[in-house]
């Protein structure tokens, strides 16, 4: 599963700001189970993330100045499991388990990567979208990188509500 998650983080990465709003949600609500569980230093440290990946999306919406790339990416990735495992193993919670939930973005970005290869190999080089990831295949077909940027935001923070949501009710 981190396995997957780090290869997720990096194919996100695609289109300035994108990754930085994704991954900011994610931090949002891991820090709210973190504070609804009494695990004020977890909560505070999602929140301290989620305040660096916002000054940083200041200077990386387009036209960007600063870029994550794969370091940023793959180290807010793997930090992102470690917070996952801690809400959930620490206090008996489900903070692991609605991470699928809750990373919903990621887990569709790196779908579209693998089912794009699937298809070109089982389907005589036929594709399913025009481009892989996801995020330039909406691109490919016309929508601007600023509305593909925001349509995942939406979608991530519709996510992130409803896992924090299903890991408070639990």
């Amino acid at each position: 599963i981190v396995v997957m998650a780090l290869y997720s983080g990096g194919v996100i990465d695609g289109i300035d700001g994108l990754s930085g709003g994704v991954f900011a949600s994610m931090f949002f609500a891991y820090g709210g189970i973190a504070f609804y569980q009494q695990q004020i230093d977890l909560a505070a440290f999602c929140a301290v993330l989620v305040g660096t990946i916002l000054a940083f999306l200041w200077f990386n919406i387009p036209p960007a100045r600063f870029y994550m790339s794969e370091t940023g990416s793959m180290s807010l990735t793997i930090t992102l499991a470690v917070v996952a495992f801690m809400t959930d193993a620490l206090v008996g919670g489900y903070g692991f388990l609605v991470l699928p939930i809750i990373a919903l973005p990621l887990l569709v970005t790196s779908a579209s990567v693998i089912i794009q290869l699937l298809s070109k190999k089982f389907r005589d080089g036929k594709k399913v979208f025009r481009v892989a990831p996801l995020h330039h295949h909406f691109e490919a077909i016309g929508w601007p990188a600023y509305k593909v940027t925001m349509r995942y935001w939406i979608i991530s923070i519709i996510c992130a509500v409803l896992g924090m949501i299903l890991a408070l009710v639990g």
